[in-house]
């Protein structure tokens, strides 16, 4: 009774706070819905970055990770540091300096309308049909075991599961469809505060619990290292989902793009009120996301050495075949470490989070249809209310069919989180490949990106589902296939540049939607971080 009040008082003040401060203002208007009028300051973006990000997708998906495969996944984290450092000081210089709402705003500039319609088609359907559903089902595999909703609600695993993905449907699409971008990002900022602090005592109490009475932080970590040789091994090792050689191929490149052109993601940034606030934000996000292993990591880690030793916690993970399943790793060590008072303020924190990531996607979805599709192709004579409007339609849609199709695509997956990534990749890789080229070369024209994305998106498609075998042989790993076709692509642009050309090279044009005055000490601050991730792995790997 007391962990439900905690999680409904929590959850209700958050819910009031972002109305109260968010209440009259303008959200019938275009930059005003998508870009929360463009107004973000640089701590609402690093929080609303932040957030979406760390959702369950992190929270069950990492240390379900770390607990099969050890440190090794925090190179989805520490190596995010690097792409954030990107983002500030490469990308979105130009993105603001165009004005831009959407990426494939962005193409349509850069290339042509027919590069935008389908950019726009592809991120859509992806977070329909790939992102949305891991979100939603992961945080309701979350919840399940950490409230022990089963028992509670007297469902099955499955209709438990459907009933919760359902819940956070209506609830997120509330926040998206009526609040805005401003909505988000301000509910972002609070619930990523109760997270922080959510995720660091579940890590505190992780350690406490294997520790048991005696035992000091750094006996645990040794006898932690003793069951398992491989936990602290942030390198990994040959065979492994993540190991080092990956990290300059699959890894590397699915974080440039999820971080540096993911309209999910970098939408926030588009709502700085300028490009100084915007690289403050980016920045900010950034050293976090350096530190975030030691919440979305090493609970994962200590979950294997508790599970080694209580039979009571093992059984709480086992499927229906008696086989360990990783998405409950984390809702479970969350039932058995926390103390009851708490664990009603995380379960509401950890709605926030996927909420937060929900309603960022639905607002993406929504921003894409409305100005990629619905302004531009539909009703091009659209008054502001009428695109708004189609925007709030395409928010409510997408959701339907995240919410149908989450338990159907994820339900029995063994490692969750990496198949994840291996769908990413399928349209990751294409569109990463043509907007560097883009960016870097002034002649090719649409025609050339065109082709390269749909020569992308077959290849990838079929490796994904169809090549696994022909993958492991070749290049041993689905990651190092991904800097292949990265690498294959930009090639195959680059030679069908020298036969379609742009009749004039390519120039950007300032917009003048904001001051692109830069922050002076961004590049400094960029160097230091990118520094500490260097300096941490190498410290990592010889200890």
């Amino acid at each position: 009774m007391i962990s439900l009040i905690t999680f409904v008082l929590f959850t209700a003040l958050v819910a009031f706070l972002t109305w109260f401060i968010t209440r009259g203002k303008v959200t019938n208007t275009e930059d005003g819905f998508f870009l929360a009028g463009r107004s973000l300051p640089g701590v609402v973006i690093a929080g609303s970055l932040l957030l979406t990000n760390l959702s369950t997708e992190q929270l069950v998906g990492l240390n379900g990770g770390a607990f099969k495969e050890g440190l090794s996944v925090m190179a989805w984290e520490v190596i995010a540091g690097m792409s954030l450092v990107v983002l500030a000081l490469f990308f979105l210089p130009r993105y603001l300096k165009s004005g831009i709402a959407t990426i494939p705003q962005f193409l349509e500039e850069r290339y042509d309308s027919n590069v935008r319609s389908l950019t726009t088609g592809i991120f859509i359907i992806a977070y329909m049909l790939i992102l949305l559903p891991f979100v939603l089902f992961s945080g309701a595999s979350a919840l399940t075991h950490m409230l022990d909703l089963q028992v509670k609600l007297g469902l099955s695993e499955a209709g438990t599961i459907w009933a919760v993905v359902a819940f956070i449907a209506v609830v997120g699409s509330a926040y998206a469809v009526f609040g805005g971008l401003r909505a988000v990002a301000v509910s972002d900022t609070f619930n990523g505060l109760g997270l922080l602090v959510g995720g660091f005592l579940i890590t505190y109490y992780s350690f406490a619990y294997a520790a048991g009475e005696n035992a000091s932080f750094f006996t645990t970590i040794s006898n932690i290292k003793k069951d398992n040789p491989d936990a602290f091994m942030s390198l990994g090792r040959t065979g492994e989902d993540v190991h080092w050689p990956t990290l300059f191929t699959g890894v590397l490149l699915l974080n440039f793009f999820y971080w540096c052109t993911n309209q999910q993601i970098i939408q926030r940034t588009f709502g700085a009120k300028n490009l100084a606030e915007g690289q403050k934000g980016v920045l900010l996000a950034a050293f976090f996301k350096i530190l975030a292993p030691i919440i979305l990591v090493l609970p994962g880690i200590v979950a294997l050495y508790i599970a080694n030793r209580d039979s009571e916690f093992n059984a709480m993970l086992l499927n229906a075949s008696g086989q360990r399943d990783d998405s409950k790793v984390y809702g479970s060590l969350v039932r058995l470490v926390l103390p009851a008072p708490l664990t009603g303020f995380f379960a509401a924190v950890v709605v926030g989070s996927i909420l937060s990531t929900f309603n960022s996607v639905l607002n993406s979805s929504a921003t894409l249809f409305s100005l990629g599709v619905y302004k531009k192709s539909i009703r091009p004579d659209a008054t502001m209310e009428q695109v708004v409007q189609s925007g709030r339609w395409c928010s409510g849609l997408v959701a339907v069919f995240a919410a149908v199709g989450a338990p159907l695509i994820f339900m029995g997956i063994d490692g969750i989180f990496g198949y994840f990534q291996k769908l990413n990749g399928v349209y990751f890789i294409p569109l990463l490949a043509v907007i560097l080229v883009g960016m870097l070369n002034r002649w090719v024209n649409g025609r050339t990106a065109f082709i390269t994305i749909l020569v992308g998106l077959s290849v990838m498609i079929w490796g994904t589902f169809f090549g696994e075998s022909f993958i492991q042989d070749v290049f041993g790993s689905g990651y190092h296939f991904m800097g292949a076709v990265f690498i294959a692509l930009v090639i195959l642009q680059l030679v069908l540049g020298k036969f379609m050309k742009r009749e004039v090279a390519y120039l950007q044009k300032d917009a003048k939607k904001v001051d692109l005055t830069p922050w002076a000490p961004a590049p400094y601050v960029g160097v230091g971080l990118v520094t500490t991730v260097v300096v941490l792995y190498a410290v990592l790997a010889i200890l």
